[in-house]
């Protein structure tokens, strides 16, 4: 069992920092955005300050390698929503988790929204993310697309927020009325995902946030990089077996990533 949890929740080994050659730059509207270059591994780098942000890297000669070990940790919610029919994902990166998921689940519907039309334009052109009848991107900020897939009665039955900015996750997806706002789209035992930060002086405001709305959740941590997968759903955790059996069915179709 060991290794199908090390498949399914975490890899403890994250890859070395990235300072390798800088292929393309540009400034978006919102921020200034680097693609660096070494080896094999080419990153995305929202470039605000000295200690700049990857967010998402790819491996150009083993692009179903997942390079980030928070992304395979993230594929804990599917433990506890092994056949979600619709996704939704709010930031889209380099477009390496919903490509995977995309892949995974060729049937599931998938929205990804990334408030940064620039971004979507970097991960077509440098990460091979391309959009198609199931995997659709809006460009739009997720507060705004949440509302209104709420009033329109969207329902989801995995949810993954991983949006950040190059310094931390904007305040606006963070507080308690976002959060119920994204519970409401839940269909019944839909999971939501979240990426966040074990470093983070905001650390305890976000565990109380989220118990706040989902009263307990899993907390999942990586020591070596310092992230932390938040995962809840409304219909309360599930218990150790249920976990293992859903573990051992997804093994296989998780060892390649």
């Amino acid at each position: 069992m060991s290794r199908v949890w090390v498949i399914a929740l975490a890899c403890l080994l994250c890859p070395s920092d990235m300072l390798g050659e800088v292929i393309h730059r540009e400034k978006s509207l919102y921020q200034n955005i680097e693609i660096q270059q070494k080896g094999d591994d080419r990153c995305l780098v929202f470039a605000v300050r000295r200690d700049d942000r990857r967010q998402s890297c790819f491996d150009t000669e083993n692009p179903d390698r997942v390079v980030f070990s928070y992304v395979r940790m993230t594929f804990g919610g599917l433990l506890l929503q092994p056949n979600p029919s619709a996704i939704l994902i709010v930031g889209l990166g380099g477009g390496t988790l919903p490509t995977a998921l995309n892949e995974l689940y060729p049937t599931a519907k998938i929205d990804v929204v990334e408030i940064d039309a620039a971004v979507v334009r970097v991960a077509e052109g440098f990460f091979n993310f391309k959009a198609n009848d199931q995997l659709n991107v809006a460009v739009q900020d997720a507060r705004v697309f949440i509302k209104r897939a709420v009033r329109l009665g969207s329902k989801y039955d995995l949810v993954i927020l991983d949006a950040f900015t190059g310094e931390y996750i904007p305040e606006h997806l963070m507080t308690q009325e976002f959060l119920a706002e994204t519970r409401s789209l839940l269909s019944e035992g839909g999971v939501v995902v979240a990426n966040t930060f074990s470093s983070s002086k905001l650390y305890d405001y976000e565990s109380q946030t989220y118990k706040a709305v989902f009263n307990e959740f899993f907390n999942f941590k990586l020591p070596a990089s310092g992230n932390r997968v938040i995962i809840a759903r409304p219909a309360g955790l599930p218990d150790r077996q249920t976990l293992e059996t859903n573990a051992r069915a997804l093994a296989p179709a998780l060892t390649r990533f």
